[in-house]
């Protein structure tokens, strides 16, 4: 039988002997589903059911369910709080093997490249497997080792899930509404990512750059020289992990401080930096002596780009407002998938959101059930998040979270309110400001002159085609007037989006507005003086050319 095959029939079983067998139904498997199914799990949840069908699966699987535990855009609390719990180990590759594998990609022996290589892994998951080492100058090392075969099974797993993805698509409307095909291709691209050890050594030192000034983040260093996309030398981090509290607390270490730390070190990230960590769990962050946390772990991270910084902006603008609509019309735009909307439901809804927080300060609100809410709102009307987006919610978070079980008092909102806040006006700086003008400018100045041969190709393909009472020269005034008109609509547009930049930036921040008062005053006295002047040009134009 053909492997391919073989695997389908091999998920079709997992699935409906775990009680999933609509899911197996829904993605085409029907002529590999049993004729009467088992269920090893039958008390289980419906949640517990998925993630112990994942975990048989295998490394694929097992690596989609933990992609799909940060998309709180799409799966309810209780499949994310499940999923979270997917173990990533495997059993260890035999030492020899790994030697082998050093030896073919680094041209020597562990025993030549390292002062000491230990053949016990410190662990072993399922791409790659860890063991601890020393450099010829004594520093502590970690050697991940990927592992033999690994990429072949996973590119085959991967073109089975986009398979599967189609059919469920065509088949089950909710799938074709979250863009579950869009979802497997991402997922198929951030895992042939995590195969390259490489990039998880730039994507190390760039967290360095970034923090290299920083007393209260350590990233550790790479070695480059015993490093391929298969193998990765990176320093090795001892301390106590994040979630050891009663060791924190004989080490003597201030656990309010380490959270507002790692709450100041995940605000830099995505307000100054837009670059994050997506998975800081408590394996994932150390605490070392003086409370200075380490990173480890680079494989999952979030890029912001100009377009979600910019959607971020809007979005916090949008729940400042306290106006439904205007949520309403942020949670769409912020949207990857459009399906058919109820625009009336969601106002409703983003009200009833409004209520909950009215009048309350950022720093006076828990960022969970905020985050959780408003999820909420887009998953009853099946609205998805931009890949990023939600990687970047889970990390707050987590981040929260892991806060909260620091210290009791912690407030991740009064930390975040200052980034949040300048990130807010900064959509409405005078230079973004200019930016946005510049670029409103081009597209309706594009949209001018585009008009009139627009009209031409019209008229010309209405005389090629179609018979009409007028001929071409008769349209030649009008269309003479619609480029006039063209123009006119370019000043109005740029002139329009000018005062309610400063009309939404006065509201945004009333203080910061006073230290722009004067430059601001000039430069719109100047754009409305330019303006009426053109205006009363091109109008003086129009009538000395009808006397005539």
């Amino acid at each position: 039988m053909n492997t391919q095959l073989e695997r389908f029939s091999r998920i079709a079983e997992i699935l409906t002997r775990h009680g999933l067998g609509f899911l197996a139904s829904s993605m085409g498997l029907e002529r590999w589903l049993p004729g009467r199914a088992t269920m090893t799990a039958a008390e289980a949840t419906s949640p517990e059911r998925l993630r112990l069908a994942l975990e048989e699966l295998g490394p694929t699987f097992i690596k989609l369910g933990q992609l799909l535990s940060t998309r709180s855009d799409i799966l309810p609390a209780a499949y994310l709080t499940e999923l979270s719990k997917l173990q990533d180990s495997t059993p260890a590759v035999p030492a020899a093997v790994i030697r082998s594998l050093i030896q073919q990609e680094l041209g020597a022996l562990p025993e030549q490249l390292f002062a000491t290589f230990e053949d016990e892994p410190l662990a072993s998951a399922s791409i790659g497997q860890a063991h601890a080492a020393t450099m010829a100058d004594g520093t502590e090392v970690v050697v991940k080792v990927r592992r033999p075969g690994i990429v072949a099974r996973i590119d085959e797993d991967l073109e089975i899930l986009k398979n599967l993805a189609a059919h469920a698509s065509r088949r089950w409307e909710a799938a074709a509404d979250y863009n579950v095909t869009g979802i497997a291709a991402e997922f198929a691209d951030t895992l042939r990512a995590e195969l390259d050890y490489l990039r998880e050594g730039r994507d190390a030192e760039r967290f360095a750059e970034n923090f290299a000034s920083s007393e209260d983040i350590y990233v550790p260093g790479i070695f480059w020289a015993t490093t391929t996309s298969r193998v990765l030398t990176m320093e090795r981090i001892r301390g106590i992990k994040v979630d050891q509290i009663d060791a924190l607390d004989r080490a003597g270490i201030d656990r309010g401080q380490v959270a507002e730390r790692a709450a100041r070190a995940a605000a830099k990230m995505i307000f100054e930096d837009g670059f994050f960590h997506a998975d800081p769990h408590p394996g994932n962050l150390f605490i070392q002596p003086g409370g200075r946390i380490a990173l480890i772990d680079f494989g999952m991270v979030g890029e912001i780009d100009d377009r979600l910084r910019g959607q971020l902006g809007t979005l916090l603008l949008a729940f400042t407002s306290n106006d439904p609509e205007r949520i309403g019309s942020a949670l769409l735009m912020i949207s990857v998938t459009t399906p058919a909307v109820d625009r009336g439901a969601l106002r409703r809804d983003a009200a009833r959101f409004i209520r909950l927080y009215e009048g309350r300060q950022l720093s006076e609100v828990e960022i969970a059930p905020l985050i959780t809410q408003m999820l909420a709102i887009l998953r009853n009307h099946r609205l998805q998040l931009p890949r990023e987006m939600a990687m970047l919610l889970k990390m707050v978070l987590m981040t929260e979270g892991m806060g909260v079980r620091l210290d009791p008092e912690f407030s991740l909102g009064e930390i975040l309110r200052p980034y949040a806040k300048r990130l807010a006006q900064d959509r409405f700086s005078p230079r973004t400001l200019a930016d946005r003008l510049g670029r409103a400018g081009l597209e309706a100045a594009e949209l001018g002159m585009e008009l009139p041969e627009k009209l031409r190709a019209l008229l010309d393909s209405m005389d090629a085609g179609v018979e009409v009472h007028l001929r071409a020269e008769e349209l030649e005034p009008l269309v003479g007037r619609m480029e006039r008109i063209g123009n006119r609509l370019v000043a109005g547009v740029i002139a329009a989006a000018f005062i309610r930049g400063i009309g939404e930036l006065t509201a945004a921040d009333g203080e910061r507005m006073r230290t722009w008062q004067n430059p601001l005053l000039g430069a719109g006295l100047g754009a409305a003086g330019s303006l009426g002047a053109y205006l009363a040009w091109t109008a003086r134009r129009k009538k000395s050319r009808g006397r005539r």
